[in-house]
């Protein structure tokens, strides 16, 4: 049994989140959908109430399967399949424990547009609906599979239903529940049986063939839909409201890296000319030594400031400690080249009053070299920092954002949504790390 006043505190909890993000006027500008979208489902669950979207392909009976649901025909059916253009929302009339309503949605046909067209309409009945229903008449389509994937990729719960059941004689229903159960994820229930607007043949007096309609046959999919919702629907609801709330979060968290990311290259970008034009003008190998490290450690400090990770305390030892370790070769390789150049350069230096200036003509490329060099160690470190960075923020858990941590204890409190998702949507995915390195 649900609490609807645990679920109001919990829609409070991610409505202070939200209000905190402290997004610029662009970001606010960028996620103004997301974001209305986020306090329509925020609602929602201050409300109870939850909407499942009936989905499928054209023809499926989609419409009919809402109107024998719902107990009248709200939604307009027609043999010529097609009618539904756009996304149309009922009350379900049956009262459900823990619930104060459930609404049912039905949407266009998935087949009636191209593939493109086919998963965009699918992700936005994902972002919308506590549940889908995906509505079968046959055997699974590849179509439907498609379809099916897009919404598992986005930790939808499915639930499928093979509606006009009364058109297979029994001999063969059974075989065809378990083709449509083989063929579906795995772990994924099968369909629940359902015939919406059943038909019957009968002889009409002057011996004609008719058919003739006969009550919808729901009753099964009413029974496990109402065990299903007095069971799992406040973490449905919720389960909905936290992950639109973390696709909010890996949006917004993805731009800011991104803005970092050009931030660290210009921030890299100055201290490699900083240390080149050092070492190209300095005639000591020690300064130049000390320098080079000086400025090394100033650019870690700022990549950590730009970064949000504080230089000091356990944090710092374990960049330090990666920084030493990959950098020991290649350092090990920059201390012998630049001692080099440097006593060449020095010994150009002083050989300079014995030769009237003529050893010094030499001594420019040797500067050239030795600025080439700081200026490659300086991007290395730099990039091998921001990856170290990066590679932290992603796998430490303390101070995770509030969708996140709230989404983990629904995962350890309700497993039984896991059967109707195929698995269970984790922290979002960040892009590739490589796009947002320096």
């Amino acid at each position: 049994m649900t609490n609807p006043t645990a679920m109001a505190s919990k829609a409070t909890v991610l409505r202070l989140w939200k209000d905190q993000l402290n997004l610029t006027p662009r970001e606010r500008g960028l996620l103004s959908g997301a974001l209305i979208t986020l306090d329509h489902q925020l609602q929602r669950l201050e409300q109870s109430r939850l909407r499942i979207a009936v989905f499928g392909r054209v023809g499926v009976g989609k419409s009919s399967l809402v109107n024998a649901l719902v107990g009248q025909s709200l939604m307009a059916t027609d043999v010529a399949h097609g009618c539904t253009r756009q996304q149309q929302s009922t009350p379900w009339p049956k009262p459900v424990p823990g619930l104060q309503g459930v609404d049912l949605v039905d949407t266009p046909g998935i087949d009636e547009v191209d593939g493109p067209a086919r998963a965009r309409l699918a992700g936005r009945v994902a972002m919308n609906a506590d549940l889908v229903l995906l509505v079968l008449d046959g055997d699974i389509t590849q179509i439907e599979l498609d379809a099916l994937a897009t919404l598992q990729t986005k930790g939808k719960p499915v639930l499928t239903v093979l509606n006009r059941s009364d058109c297979w004689p029994a001999e063969e229903l059974a075989p065809l529940l378990a083709s449509i159960k083989r063929r579906l994820p795995k772990g994924l229930p099968g369909p629940v049986v359902a015939a919406a607007a059943p038909r019957r043949a009968v002889q009409l007096n002057d011996g004609r063939i008719r058919s003739q309609k006969q009550p919808a046959d729901v009753a099964r999919l009413e029974t496990h839909l109402t065990a299903l919702l007095a069971e799992h629907g406040a973490s449905l609801l919720l389960l909905n409201g936290l992950r639109q709330a973390t696709s909010i979060q890996q949006q917004l968290e993805t731009g800011r890296l991104l803005r970092r990311r050009r931030e660290a290259q210009g921030l890299i970008g100055r201290y490699a000319a900083l240390k080149a034009a050092a070492l190209a003008a300095n005639p000591l190998l020690l300064l130049d030594l000390a320098g080079g490290m000086a400025c090394d450690a100033a650019l870690v400090s700022q990549l950590c400031a730009l970064y949000d990770l504080p230089l000091g305390g356990p944090a710092a030892r374990r960049l330090l400690r990666q920084l030493g370790g990959q950098n020991a070769l290649i350092g090990g390789a920059q201390l012998g080249l630049q001692m080099s150049l440097g006593v060449i350069r020095q010994l150009l230096l002083l050989a300079a009053p014995f030769s009237a200036g003529l050893s010094l003509a030499p001594a420019a490329p040797v500067a050239v070299a030795q600025a080439a060099l700081a200026v490659h160690t300086t991007r290395r470190t730099g990039r091998m920092t921001a990856r170290w960075l990066l590679e932290e923020r992603g796998r430490g858990r303390r101070n995770q954002p509030i969708p996140i941590s709230m989404m983990r204890r629904l995962s350890r409190t309700d497993r039984g949504l896991v059967g109707l998702m195929h698995r269970w949507p984790d922290a979002p995915t960040r892009p590739a790390l490589k796009s947002l390195l320096p």
